[in-house]
């Protein structure tokens, strides 16, 4: 961890700028040459500091297909793919012996850019646009806090280091400490507030790059997380202060009034959502029925090549096919289901348009004969952002027949890659457009930030912090079901929820092991669930809901369409089934047993004992944060073991590698 190591690579920082923002490519062809660079000519000019800020992005927007933004969701109750993560099976997601979460790369370098940058800056020594300078000095402030918010997320308590440290083993174990959650967070905060000071509100590269209101936008995200977690965590091993903390031994003194910190972080989130979401109004929805929503803008919105002017996005990332800069979203969106699907319980969570959910007798549920009748009628989000047999998949392409091209069946028995998983197939960042050169890739933008969420952070903050819909938070979510194609009468999905019913799809209706009776705080979470669909929200959620403890005795499978219906007609071939269950002999299953439900379930096709979800998804109250590679206990330790280590281990993760959780 040497300074030395920045300055290898300034090449790539520099790459990274022509990478994320697609133009000004001339600003740097004047410099000297990188390989006579040295510290001190560096990061004396706004091309320098936007070049470093620039490549310090990391946020999760397309790469591929699997590691993309509609892909994250997978391994939830919302989204599945073919494989199951080791999350949901006690015992096998194990300590790693190097490596993991504990990694201070990234802050190092935003700690170096701050050290660097701030006397200059101060002192008038930075050439270039003022603006534009104080700008980036902002965004880095944004980046540290934005890197530290993932640790918080992924580890929970985390030290605090604000400057780069010389490679003194001793200077570094000190610094290993430690430092409770809550105050971790509001460091972020800090740093958050310092960066929406800093930063323009129209960035320089413009939605390219980060802007005051991304930054009001992200302050709510994390005081929200904060102030749930704490909330629904409140007196356990993961809440600092809570019965069996870790940390109680690093700091004998430490003391919280937990209720303050609780209401302190809501408070936050409301005060930047609000400001977020009465600045920014929402884009608008056609309300079409899903064949062709090529001029929906919220549609669009997702799979357009161009975000600039949709306004409810507020960062994203943008490509291009010559400068090779591509993904592969398009081909697996748009061509086939690209080894992922929603959950019947996802699917069956979406109400009608009229508010009420399925299971109400006069709610107008036309079935689940077909994936078309599952969408009749109901939220206009389900009709657009899931798949249908017969729906148009181009504007600009049609088949060697002359015919234009549509939907097909889901292929729910073909390779894994291209599998519709659960039948139920992902439409959300589908392009109508198809270039023929383009092969495997595609160049529509990515969004990172988008205003929507400032709306539904403010309801949730707010009603657990007041106990009541106040008028701001009334406004925001009768726009938001407005604009979803729903009564905007919350209350009549609310008096008509049967709690029992939505525990049957969704892990939301729980906390810390309990049914929540609070049937209007469901409904907040369902209309986070349902607006924030395959954008990578849910796992987190569920993680500060304290969601997950009723897994532990009570696992649960996942299910997709209703193949074992008139659907199961779809899969013959000259009037035989192509449909193999298990148990069948010489063969290999392919689809699960109707004997055991109607329900296509995933992962009941393969009945050997490696599957190790056979039986469900469980749990383990460990998962709630990763645990710590030995590595760094042991180098930080006083006699070499991870258990003389300064850093404490997470709740319940053992000290030896390799092992999974104690419970």
């Amino acid at each position: 961890m040497k300074t030395t190591y920045y300055f290898s690579t300034i090449s790539w920082l520099l790459s990274m700028t022509v990478l994320f923002t697609l133009h000004s490519c001339n600003k740097y062809l004047d410099r000297e040459p990188l390989s006579n660079v040295t510290p001190q000519e560096y990061l004396n000019t706004e091309a320098d500091l936007a070049a470093y800020t620039v490549g310090r992005y990391a946020f999760p927007s397309h790469s591929g297909w699997g590691l993309g933004t509609f892909a994250n969701d997978n391994g939830t109750d919302n989204q599945v793919t073919s494989s199951y993560s080791t999350r949901w099976v006690p015992g096998e997601w194990r300590v790693p012996s190097s490596g993991g979460e504990w990694d201070f790369a990234q802050i190092r370098q935003l700690n170096y850019f701050l050290e660097q940058v701030l006397p200059k800056w101060k002192s008038g020594k930075l050439t270039g646009n003022s603006a534009n300078i104080t700008h980036y000095v902002g965004e880095a402030y944004f980046l540290r806090a934005y890197e530290y918010f993932n640790k918080v997320q992924a580890l929970g308590d985390f030290p605090i280091v604000k400057n780069t440290l010389k490679d003194n083993m001793e200077e570094l174990t000190a610094t290993s400490i430690r430092q409770p959650r809550n105050m971790v967070v509001r460091f972020i905060l800090s740093d958050l507030d310092s960066a929406i000071t800093l930063l323009n509100d129209v960035a320089p590269d413009g939605k390219n790059r980060i802007s005051k209101k991304a930054a009001l936008l992200f302050k709510s995200r994390v005081g929200l997380f904060e102030g749930s977690w704490l909330k629904y965590h409140k007196g356990t091993a993961f809440v600092p202060g809570g019965t069996g903390w870790p940390g109680a031994k690093s700091h004998p003194n430490f003391s919280i009034n937990i209720d303050n910190e609780i209401n302190y972080f809501l408070e936050q989130s409301m005060t930047a959502a609000a400001q977020v979401a009465d600045a920014v109004e929402l884009v608008g929805n056609t309300k079409d029925d899903g064949y062709n929503s090529s001029s929906n803008p919220y549609f669009k919105m997702f799979g357009d090549e161009n975000l600039n002017g949709y306004s409810e996005v507020l960062l994203w990332r943008s490509y291009s096919m010559p400068l090779g800069i591509t993904h592969a979203v398009n081909h697996y969106m748009n061509r086939n289901g690209g080894n992922s699907g929603y959950s019947r319980g996802l699917v069956e969570n979406f109400t009608m348009k009229n508010g009420l959910p399925i299971y109400v007798s006069n709610s107008g549920y036309a079935g689940d004969d077909s994936i078309s009748l599952v969408k009749k009628n109901r939220d206009n989000r389900l009709q657009l952002f899931m798949k249908a047999p017969g729906e148009l998949s181009y504007t600009n392409q049609t088949s060697s027949t002359g015919a234009v091209q549509t939907e097909p069946r889901p292929d729910i028995i073909g390779l894994a890659e291209t599998r519709y998983v659960t039948g139920y197939a992902l439409k959300k960042g589908m392009s109508y457009l198809f270039a023929q050169a383009e092969g495997q890739t595609g160049t529509t933008g990515s969004i990172i930030f988008r205003a929507v969420e400032a709306y539904l952070n403010y309801i949730e903050a707010s009603y657990l912090a007041k106990g009541v819909i106040d008028a701001k938070a009334n406004s925001y979510w009768t726009k938001i079901r407005e604009r979803a194609g729903v009564n905007t009468d919350f209350m009549a999905t609310v008096n008509a929820t049967d709690m029992q019913k939505e525990a049957q799809g969704d892990f939301a209706a729980y906390s810390a092991g309990q049914l929540l009776s609070d049937k209007l705080l469901y409904n907040i979470r369902r209309e986070r669930r349902l607006e924030l669909v395959a954008e990578g929200f849910r796992f987190n959620d569920l993680r500060r809901w304290r969601a997950l403890d009723q897994l532990a005795s009570n696992p649960y499978i996942i299910e997709g369409m209703r193949l074992w219906g008139p659907m199961q007609d779809w899969y013959k071939d000259k009037g035989v089934s192509t449909l193999i269950v298990p148990g069948t002999a010489g063969k290999t299953a392919n689809v699960s047993s109707p004997q055991e439900s109607q329900y296509l379930r995933p992962y009941r096709i393969n009945l050997s004992a490696n599957n190790l979800v056979l039986n469900g998804y469980s749990w383990t109250s460990a998962h709630y944060l990763s645990p710590i590679a030995i590595s760094h206990l042991s180098i930080t330790s006083t006699d070499g073991s991870p258990a003389g280590s300064i850093i404490y281990q997470n709740p319940n993760w053992p000290l030896v590698a390799n092992q999974g959780a104690n419970q």
